[in-house]
């Protein structure tokens, strides 16, 4: 293990950030957390915590505290644009995974990890309102400047700032403008009567003619849940990705207008949003490296991808453990960053490549292709149902966590 008596800099407390202290804390490593943000608000919509994902949460005993907030999820279910069944299957632990598949509000998973935080290392470890502007390191040690506030040195620091990571920036400063796939999103939360099972993740219609994703997020006392949806549309141009710009119905509701299924009202459910975010699908091309002596990249600082298929905040998760348990079996603090990149880069960026080219979606894509976009009277007569569940196998597989991986992964801590 490295020395506790220096802590370990971790610049960003968001997901990842407060995965890492919780995941640093259990191994008795201690830590800070610096934070751009002047204050902890609500922000985004929904994300899909897989088991992949809850494994490295429950281990740090939140699986209950999880249980209060989001929705288990039981199923994936996948439509055509009009509203026609292609294929569900179980997922979590109603597919035979040791720990379940969470459908949560971000704001109430960072709630959960920010408490935790607060609870076990004490309030004093998140510093607020210090933006990091840059890394500087020698022999002894790295120095994290911020904008406003005093710098901090210790023995190693590690970049969790985001999408718009400013120790990425300063390592690759002519990565130029981020990646976009000519697709916009749209985003919102509406609170309604459950729809299907009550449990799906349900996938309905192709990037092209109209896509949209909707699950559960919270549920009520009354009955009604939260349900987050998603859309995706062709675009040629698109705003800054900031999950906090507002969008308009009329910007993309047409390819939805008529989506009036009988077990789902779709424009209804669109209008009935509490709100409306708009946001492009960007990500960045890959890099070759992570690590650079003493500072090291994690979550979207590293491998920032497209938000498909609940891998964003998952593989931050993943990143965490990791990077933690080989500081905790290593002496050489700059040695354990590296075995961190050697274990996890090649994977991530595998997963990048994949939300673009084949995300989980690509079923109902396949169908599409066949029938020509119209509806068809046998879903048999036009593929092999046992096709479809391999393609959605050889994704699971990818972003790890098909029901082989999860159980590889347990076995390796």
């Amino acid at each position: 293990m490295i020395s506790t008596t220096s802590d370990i800099l971790i610049i960003g407390g968001g997901i990842g950030g407060l995965t890492l202290a919780l995941s640093l804390h259990k191994r008795g490593i201690p830590c800070q957390i610096f934070e751009a943000a002047p204050e902890i608000k609500p922000l985004g919509v929904g994300i899909n915590m897989m088991p992949h994902a809850i494994r490295v949460l429950t281990a740090l005993g939140l699986q209950p505290i999880l249980e209060n907030y989001g929705v288990e999820a039981k199923e994936f279910t996948f439509f055509n644009r009009h509203g026609q069944f292609i294929l569900s299957e179980p997922c979590g632990k109603y597919a035979g995974y040791e720990y379940p598949h969470f459908s949560i509000h971000r704001a109430d998973l960072h709630k959960v990890l920010f408490d935790a935080v607060t609870e076990r290392l004490g309030p004093e470890v998140i510093h607020l309102g210090h933006r990091c502007a840059g890394v500087e390191q020698d022999d002894d040690g790295v120095t994290v400047r911020f904008d406003g506030a005093e710098p901090r040195t210790e023995a190693i620091a590690i970049a969790v700032d985001g999408f718009h990571s400013a120790v990425r920036r300063q390592f690759y400063p002519d990565e130029g403008p981020p990646h976009f796939g000519g697709i916009n999103m749209w985003r919102g939360v509406t609170r309604r009567k459950p729809f299907l099972s009550g449990a799906s993740v349900t996938r309905i219609g192709t990037v092209a003619r109209g896509k949209m994703t909707i699950y559960p997020i919270r549920q009520f006392d009354d009955g009604t849940q939260l349900i987050n949806w998603s859309t995706e549309q062709p675009r040629d141009d698109h705003k800054p990705n900031d999950w906090a710009t507002p969008g308009r119905i009329e910007d993309f509701i047409e390819p939805f207008k008529d989506w009036s299924f009988d077990w789902l009202d779709v424009p209804d459910l669109i209008a009935g949003a509490e709100f409306i975010l708009e946001y492009p699908m960007v990500d960045r091309d890959p890099v070759d490296k992570w690590t650079h002596g003493r500072v090291t990249l994690l979550g979207d600082a590293a491998h920032p991808m497209y938000p498909r298929g609940g891998n964003g905040g998952a593989q931050a998760i993943l990143d965490a453990e990791v990077i933690a348990r080989f500081l905790d079996e290593m002496d050489d603090p700059q040695a354990a960053l590296q075995a961190y990149e050697d274990d996890r880069l090649a994977v991530t960026n595998n997963i990048v490549m994949t939300n673009r080219a084949q995300p989980p979606d690509v079923i109902i894509e396949k169908v599409e292709e066949l029938t020509g976009g119209e509806p068809f009277e046998r879903l048999e007569d036009v593929i092999d149902p046992a096709e479809l569940v391999a393609i959605s196998e050889s994704y699971k597989n990818t972003a790890g966590y098909s029901l082989t991986a999860v159980k590889r992964l347990e076995c390796s801590v």
